[in-house]
């Protein structure tokens, strides 16, 4: 036990080193917000999704009931996902000798997705970025888009700039006109493109979006949650276990107090107190966790 606690706090430390900015290679995506429960699938392991998690190529990612992710891609483009989503990072490249390239394959296996290529951020390179659905594949090229699968359809919704979308046994579609939706029911012909209406547009949009206050962990968060603070190593590691196995990324901080020590299980990154207590409740309620309470530090 006590090794296996050695080995927590030792990744931790080094999860928390960062490269010099000039040195660091800039990752192909990264975890930049997370409203949990919300897993990261990699080489057959399921762990749950961190706030900062550098993602590979072949990397899933899953989020529960209520739950949002969003991503950093290489290129500066956001990606941001639903509850109950399944999605898939594939074909991921950063060419970086002469002409910079970044490719991508991102797969909507389940769920609501945006994809927005920002403008603040800067990216002197070209982007080769497809996104695939069950059945459709949309191009896109400087792209605000929306898009969902589900049992019997799937949706796309262009916000603004250009896709391409295609099809088996359809001809291509391309799309560029803002506030349009493509529809394809999974047993009939694709719809034709039509007018999405601002009030359904801003439905679809807040599939994705995460709420104020509702539980967000993001780069820069200052608020904390404990879980859990026991002077018991084993009951640290038990209240630790069912976090992560529950979708929430927890650790374990052993802090010396009155001569002795207590093992502190926390989820730290959250954005408000607003969101720290929205988590409180959440795992008071799934969980059954009551030894719980959110401070700044």
């Amino acid at each position: 036990m006590w090794v296996r606690f050695v080995h927590l706090v030792l990744l931790a430390a080094l999860a928390s080193w960062a490269a010099p900015p000039a040195l660091a290679a800039i990752p192909d995506a990264e975890v930049e917000a997370v409203l949990a429960p919300a897993w990261l699938i990699r080489a057959g392991k399921r762990i749950a999704l961190g706030v900062g998690k550098e993602l590979k190529n072949g990397d899933q990612i899953l989020t529960g009931d209520a739950a949002r992710a969003r991503l950093r891609l290489a290129d500066g483009s956001t990606v941001k996902l639903g509850e109950n989503a399944r999605f898939s990072l594939d074909g991921m490249t950063q060419k970086r000798d002469g002409t910079r390239m970044f490719t991508a394959a991102l797969g909507v296996v389940e769920g609501a997705f945006r994809f927005t290529t920002s403008l603040l951020y800067k990216y002197s390179g070209q982007r080769d970025v497809k996104v695939k659905f069950a059945t459709v594949t949309a191009g896109i090229r400087g792209t605000d888009l929306w898009g969902k699968t589900t049992a019997d359809r799937e949706i796309v919704a262009l916000i603004e700039g250009k896709i391409t979308l295609t099809r088996p046994g359809d001809e291509a579609v391309t799309m560029t006109r803002p506030s349009t939706v493509y529809q394809t029911p999974r047993a009939a012909a694709a719809l034709p493109v039509s007018t999405l209406p601002p009030e359904l547009l801003a439905t679809y949009a807040a599939e994705t979006e995460m709420a104020p206050g509702a539980g967000e962990a993001r780069k820069g968060g200052t608020w904390r949650l404990y879980a859990a603070r026991t002077k018991s190593q084993e009951e640290a590691l038990a209240v630790y276990d069912k976090l992560r196995d529950a979708g929430y990324d927890a650790s374990v901080r052993p802090i010396g107090k009155d001569g002795q020590t207590e093992y502190a299980v926390r989820i730290v990154g959250l954005l408000t107190e607003a969101d720290g207590v929205a988590l409180a409740v959440k795992l008071r309620v799934q969980l059954g966790l009551q030894d719980v309470s959110v401070s700044l530090n």
